[in-house]
């Protein structure tokens, strides 16, 4: 199985946030630099990660994103899941559907792979994926711009 990459673009965003620390604050365009993805690819990622209650945005003087109390907890089976979606590996129906549907053994081994995948993924939580040595490299990474 292969992820996406708006969904790897995601959950490095989200560990990258995660490991802010208490009262630091990165915009959506900082944030875009010192992960090196283009701008218009991290709005759309942000904007998903709001609409999952992973991101909060703070507009204004002060603004900026931060992870919320249940981005930090969230299981990175449940963000792959919902940004992935759950549709079938492989599309048995369709313009031309596959003769073998009716009796085919393979969707049903694809479809057991797919649920093994997200139930190993379950038990992970974001605060897991920036544990050491991985979140103090996160946390240095600076825009090479403004240093």
């Amino acid at each position: 199985m292969r992820l996406t990459k708006f969904t790897d673009l995601a959950l490095r965003v989200t560990m990258r946030l995660a490991v802010m620390e208490p009262g630091e604050s990165l915009t959506t365009r900082q944030v875009s630099e010192v992960m090196a993805i283009p701008y218009t690819h991290t709005a759309k990622v942000i904007a998903r990660l709001q609409h999952l209650g992973v991101v909060e945005a703070r507009r204004g003087r002060g603004g900026g994103l931060g992870l919320t109390g249940s981005g930090r907890t969230a299981s990175l089976g449940r963000l792959v899941r919902e940004l992935e979606g759950e549709e079938e590996v492989v599309a048995c129906e369709g313009e031309t559907p596959c003769p073998l549907r009716g009796a085919c053994r393979l969707r049903g081994a694809l479809r057991a792979a797919q649920h093994a995948f997200y139930t190993s993924l379950d038990p992970i939580t974001v605060e897991d994926l920036i544990a050491s040595p991985t979140g103090p490299v996160l946390a240095g990474l600076v825009n090479r711009d403004a240093s």
